[in-house]
């Protein structure tokens, strides 16, 4: 012990000094190094975590979407974020959000205007019938936006506030854009961008129609001739192509704000005996000629012609036939 201390007085103040500090690092390095360790394992789990709960949740939606066949508004949502594909046609993604979008607002009109008529049996018949019918329509609907791509077609955002305009005064009814917002969320559960997204895919697809429609665009053009040559004499036009178009009369009066693809509409800015041009249906599917018979303020009494859309209808078709179709959900209709 003597020895000890006499070696400690032989040290100088400043090597006593660096000797404690060493002694004190020393002893912080026992905490420094597991700390550091465990910041670093820290790190790995919160990853390793996040991991699992991002593959659980891909799962899991994964499930709901494509093997459960969910349908509810949260997993809409997350498709509208998220694009995912519930089919491909000629090589191209369908929405899953479409396929919602159609599905959702056809169900929800349905369920509401016939409340629990159904038995659980019959209800998800009906809902199975109109899972199809929305796939279906979701694919056709890309198809032609495929083809609009193409074609170099497409659609303004100022077209789609008209339409949206005339589809706020159908029925004659002068309705706010918050009542008919509310009318739209109401009896198809859609916010107004997502009728705005079905007003677009309508327009697009009506002008695509037209487009390649090269067949109806001769008909109308065959028509055209004929009223002018004929003083606007409807049935010279159906006594000279026949099946090729369509021949309808109103037989007395209807408001004019009536909802049969805007010849009403068309009509009532006609006089007597004047017949519009050709124009293309408010659901696309042809071309439409109205003469005006008579009219009040408010109704109109007139004759049209239509010239269908076959062409479009016809392609599809053929990708079907081609196995050019591949969808990703299964929907069994019972025979």
């Amino acid at each position: 012990m003597t020895l000890l201390k006499k070696k400690d007085e032989k040290k100088t103040e400043q090597e006593k000094v660096e000797e404690r500090r060493e002694e004190v690092l020393a002893a912080g390095r026992k905490f420094k190094y597991p700390l550091q360790w465990t910041k670093h394992r820290i790190v790995i789990n919160t990853i390793l975590i996040a991991f699992v709960v991002f593959a659980m949740i891909t799962i899991g939606g994964w499930l709901a979407l494509y093997r459960l066949g969910m349908t509810d508004e949260l997993l809409f949502r997350v498709t509208k974020i998220l694009p995912v594909p519930v089919a491909t046609v000629d090589a191209e993604n369908v929405r899953f959000s479409d396929y919602l979008m159609f599905f959702r607002s056809s169900i929800i009109s349905i369920e509401r205007q016939s409340g629990s008529q159904f038995d659980k049996t019959s209800a998800e018949e009906v809902r199975t019938k109109y899972k199809r019918s929305a796939l279906s329509e979701a694919e056709a609907y890309t198809y032609a936006l495929k083809l609009a791509k193409e074609l170099g077609i497409s659609v303004s955002d100022e077209e789609i506030a008209t339409e949206f305009y005339r589809h706020l005064k159908i029925g004659g009814i002068d309705r706010s854009e918050e009542g008919f917002i509310k009318i739209i969320e109401d009896n198809f559960g859609l916010t107004k961008n997502e009728y705005e997204r079905m007003l677009y895919l309508t327009l697009i697809k009506a002008k695509v129609e037209a487009s390649i429609d090269v067949k109806a665009n001769e008909i109308a053009e065959k028509v055209e001739t004929i009223l002018k040559d004929n003083g606007n004499n409807y049935q010279s036009a159906v006594e000279q192509l026949g099946d090729a178009i369509i021949y309808e009369e109103t037989g007395g009066l209807v408001g004019s704000k009536n909802i049969d693809g805007g010849r009403a509409s068309e009509a009532i800015k006609l006089e007597p005996g004047e017949s519009s041009g050709r124009f293309i249906s408010m659901n696309g599917d042809g071309y439409y000629f109205v003469k005006l018979i008579s009219k009040t303020e408010a109704e109109v009494n007139f004759v049209s012609i239509k010239v269908p859309f076959t062409e479009f209808d016809k392609r599809f078709n053929t990708l079907s036939e081609e196995n050019k179709i591949d969808e990703f959900i299964e929907i069994k209709i019972e025979d």
